[in-house]
């Protein structure tokens, strides 16, 4: 085995190899220095790194103690510390032994008294040992060349380091780090497995000397140092391999060879070894696929475990998610529960709990009180199990797995720093101070005393490491969604209006006979009443006045010598696709916002692509739009298989060209994947993420208005942020500000979402307006609103916008309806370089360019000696035989 080591310091950018190492167990990460972690977080929101230590080039000092202490909280599985600084400094010895390595240099082990002595000092403060050997001690660049006087020294340290278990079980982990000229030396696999039989020490080896591919000279293969210490003790050669998921649960028991463990890695799933059929991959004609998240080894090196991702029906052909029966306990509690999500019937119980989040909140309050005033052994684990169900119910309705629950208790589990343990304020039964108790049932609300209130920060006191954290949005891990997209592209490009009718039983819980309806819709289809009608008339005027004016029906010409005229001239791009999101929802806004420029850009085919109602049919409001704009078909799918069907075309539905419109992560992964695949020769509109807001506000604003504004963002989804950048703002306004935020949000509908959405979001106070809007151009918001008396004057200054609402009248709203402008707009920080949706979105540009004679003549030689220059002969003899004839003429 190997520790594998990554030098921060330098450019890392190869994302699966880092994920392949991560595979293994740990991974040595190493900093400049203990205190400047910049590259070290930044490393960390890119690669998703399980167990990792923390090695800074510069020495940790005493006064460093508090930084691995943050470190460890963070996270960071061991840190490195030299050996001096942990005997020399008893701060270093409250940390727990099991998350420190001691750093040691080969002479700190050259006699076996020292070893002795160090070794005993060292026992019960680490959990394990790094020895360098310095160029001066090392004889060759090849590590079967480390002199054997060394190796005996490091025997003997080995073998008295490893003598005793652990206080935390195990023996002591002894990695070995080679260098030469400030460089670590090539490897070995034969150096790597005597290291690891004769000493039960790893070998640490650079991230550049690692490689996923075989047979690259000077490089050695993960796959092969992870094999090269396994010893099976069968004759066939095979190491038996428990499957478990990511809770650690068992799948079932199988085979594993060399060959299939390489293939595991390079493919990072579940491959095996059959018996019978030679490799195994896991769910390649069933579906139900594994991705692979850790192979460990058992501690003789005999057997193995996969720790994996189970996807389909589950690991045994027998359609169980087990070989051992049905699950138990919380396992298969979840299992039940995401059924019943799908499934339940109209009305019940259960659906309610789901649909309802007052009734579920009230029954966890309910069930949390009653655990609580539980005294006996079977009242108490009575209550803890309804207090389980309740809460794992609220967990499957918003997506959120056991596996993520258990993710932040690992987390928790790392945290070294102990919390004061008070209770908040609310719920602080002791709390002799408050006069008016508050009670600890609450039954349909949240407490109501609670603030729903943003983040504040003082940008004169705060440093550019934070100012750059308020500018990012959360990382998006793609891989994963992508994981579960591409399987539904795949399918619906093979199978068609089949699959598409089989995903949305599957999804939207409609059974259809056609995936598509097409024009002329039936008027029963769109009857909406007469008010909803005027105003999406309306507003269909003022969207398609906005985006007519935009159309420069004109062609462009220009002269650009004598005898050489060059035009530009648009036109539509010929079949385009419009996903609306839907289902239950009502989204005639965004019907408009597509289809309406499409329309003025005049499109020859406009699709749109919506969820069906329970009912099989369209929103009407939608297909009133749908009607207006004069779109073709209407495609009764949403997700990732309707932008499939988009991209692929099926027997029903059509090719398009382009594909536009919002939708969930698996939408917006399912756009960029199509247009990434050549074969589907489609575009998309722009990439996508949450929706989010950025108010710029000084003392003329109206706390009221800037309230509602951020509000009308913040209730989009638990994911969207809103920022307000504060000018010059008195305490007093800013604190109408915030009063005016809890006191509208608390009358929301959706105050859940905005519970969760505004703790997340944050106030930047700002001395002018100078630095409002060098941080409002460097954040690059989806919607800018500036509630500033002389708004009109900073619009130019605006450099980075989705779009702009000027002045204390413009809500934001009214651009998501029906002022004109479009609603669709880049979000995550892309309105640095792309627009918003508009008519130019749905057309294409053509060149032309026409020379006569006396063009040709004009410009012919300065072609030709450019075409030379290049060595492209046949494209100066294709102006030369023109100019010989003329020249003739002449």
């Amino acid at each position: 085995m190997i520790l594998p080591i990554i030098n921060l310091t330098n450019q890392v950018s190869d994302e699966k190899l880092v994920s392949s190492l991560n595979l293994i167990g740990d991974i040595i990460l190493r900093i400049p220095d203990i205190c400047e972690t910049t590259t070290l977080s930044k490393f960390l929101e890119t690669f998703q790194l399980d167990n990792y230590w923390i090695f800074p080039f510069k020495d940790i000092g005493s006064q460093d103690i508090e930084q691995v202490i943050n470190l460890l909280d963070q996270g960071a599985h061991k840190v490195v510390i030299p050996s001096f600084r942990i005997l020399g400094d008893k701060n270093f010895s409250t940390l727990p032994a099991n998350r420190l390595i001691a750093h040691i240099t080969s002479h700190e082990i050259s006699n076996i008294e020292n070893v002795k002595e160090l070794i005993k000092n060292l026992s019960g403060l680490v959990s394990g040992y790094l020895i360098t050997i310095s160029n001066d001690e090392t004889v060759s660049k090849a590590m079967r060349s480390v002199p054997e006087n060394f190796l005996k020294d490091f025997n003997n340290f080995v073998q008295i380091a490893q003598k005793n278990l652990l206080p935390s079980g195990g023996i002591s982990k002894v990695g070995l780090i080679l260098q030469s000229n400030n460089s670590y030396l090539s490897s070995s696999l034969e150096f790597i497995k005597r290291l690891s039989e004769e000493f039960s020490a790893e070998l640490v080896v650079p991230i550049d000397q690692l490689t996923l591919d075989s047979n690259v000279n000077g490089l050695l293969n993960i796959a092969d140092a992870f094999t090269c210490s396994l010893k099976s003790d069968r004759s066939d050669g095979l190491f038996i391999t428990a499957v478990v998921d990511e809770r650690g649960l068992l799948l079932g028991v199988v085979y594993s060879s060399i060959e299939s463990i390489r293939e595991a890695f390079k493919t990072k799933t579940g491959v095996y070894q059959s018996r019978k059929r030679g490799l195994w991959y896991k769910g390649a004609t069933s579906g139900s696929v594994q991705e692979l998240k850790r192979i460990q080894t058992d501690c003789d090196g005999d057997s193995l475990r996969f720790v994996v991702k189970q996807h389909g029906t589950g690991f045994c052909h027998l359609n169980t998610r087990t070989c051992f029966g049905d699950d138990s306990g919380l396992t298969a509690l979840e299992n039940t529960l995401q059924s019943r999500k799908l499934s339940s019937p109209t009305g019940s119980y259960t659906q309610r709990l789901f649909q309802d989040s007052n009734l579920l909140h009230s029954k966890i309050i309910e069930e949390a009180n009653e655990l609580c005033s539980a005294t006996t052994k079977e009242n108490i684990a009575w209550e803890t199990a309804d207090l389980f169900y309740f809460s794992l119910v609220k967990c499957v309705a918003n997506g959120v797995s056991l596996t993520d629950v258990e993710a932040h208790l690992n987390q928790r589990a790392k945290k070294i720093t102990r919390r004061p343990g008070n209770a908040k304020f609310e719920w602080n039964k002791s709390n002799e101070n408050n006069e008016e108790q508050i009670p600890l049932i609450v039954t349909n609300e949240q407490p109501t005393n609670k603030i729903i209130k943003m983040q504040r920060f003082n940008l004169s006191k705060i440093d550019d490491i934070k100012r750059t954290s308020l500018l990012q949005r959360p990382i998006i891990k793609s891989s994963d969604i992508l994981f579960k997209v591409h399987p539904i592209i795949d399918d619906v490009r093979k199978r068609g209006d089949l699959a598409l009718i089989e995903y949305t039983l599957k999804f939207d819980k409609v059974q259809l006979t056609t995936p598509v309806i097409s024009s002329p819709f039936s008027p029963d289809d769109m009857k909406i009443d007469d008010s909803t009608r005027q105003a999406i008339d309306q507003a269909y005027e003022n969207i398609y006045k906005f985006h007519d004016a935009q159309y420069d029906r004109s062609t462009l010409i220009v002269e650009t010598m004598p005898g050489v005229t060059c035009s530009r001239f648009s036109r539509p791009i010929e079949k385009v696709g419009i996903y609306v999101p839907g289902g239950t929802a009502i989204l005639p806004s965004t019907t408009l916002m597509l289809g309406i420029p499409a329309k003025v850009a005049g499109c020859k085919e406009i699709i749109i692509a919506s969820p069906p109602r329970k009912d099989g049919k369209v929103v009407p409001e939608v297909l009133y739009v749908a009607h207006k704009v004069g779109a073709s078909k209407v495609v009764l799918a949403g997700g990732a298989q309707a932008i499939a069907a988009l991209a692929y075309g099926t027997k029903t539905v059509p090719k398009v060209d382009k594909i536009c419109g919002p939708g969930n992560q698996y939408v917006t992964a399912a756009k960029m994947a199509v247009q990434n695949d050549s074969s589907a020769m489609v575009s998309i509109d722009m990439p996508a993420g949450p929706s989010e807001l950025l108010v710029i506000a000084d003392n003329t604003s109206v706390p009221s208005y800037v309230a509602s504004d951020l509000l009308s963002q913040a209730e989009h989804g638990t994911d969207s942020q809103v920022v307000l950048i504060g000018v010059s703002l008195t305490p007093e306004h800013l604190s109408n500000i915030e009063n005016e935020i809890h006191k509208q949000a608390s009358q929301l509908p959706r105050v859940d979402i905005v519970r969760e959405s505004i703790p997340k979001s944050f106030i930047l106070e700002v001395k002018d307006m100078e630095e409002a809007m060098k941080f409002s151009n460097d954040y690059a918001p989806e919607h800018l609103i500036l509630h500033l008396d002389d708004a009109d004057k900073w619009v130019e200054k605006v450099q980075n916008a989705g779009s702009v609402f000027v002045g204390a009248y413009s809500p934001e709203s009214c651009g998501d309806y029906a002022s004109g402008t479009n609603h669709t707009l880049p979000t995550y920080g892309y309105a640095r370089m792309y627009s918003g949706v508009n008519t130019l979105t749905f057309l294409k540009h053509i060149t032309s360019q026409k020379l006569t004679k006396e063009g040709l003549k004009n410009l012919g030689y300065t072609v030709m000696r450019l075409a030379e220059v290049e060595e492209l002969e046949a494209h100066r003899n294709a102006v030369h035989v023109r100019i010989k004839d003329i020249e003739k003429e002449c």
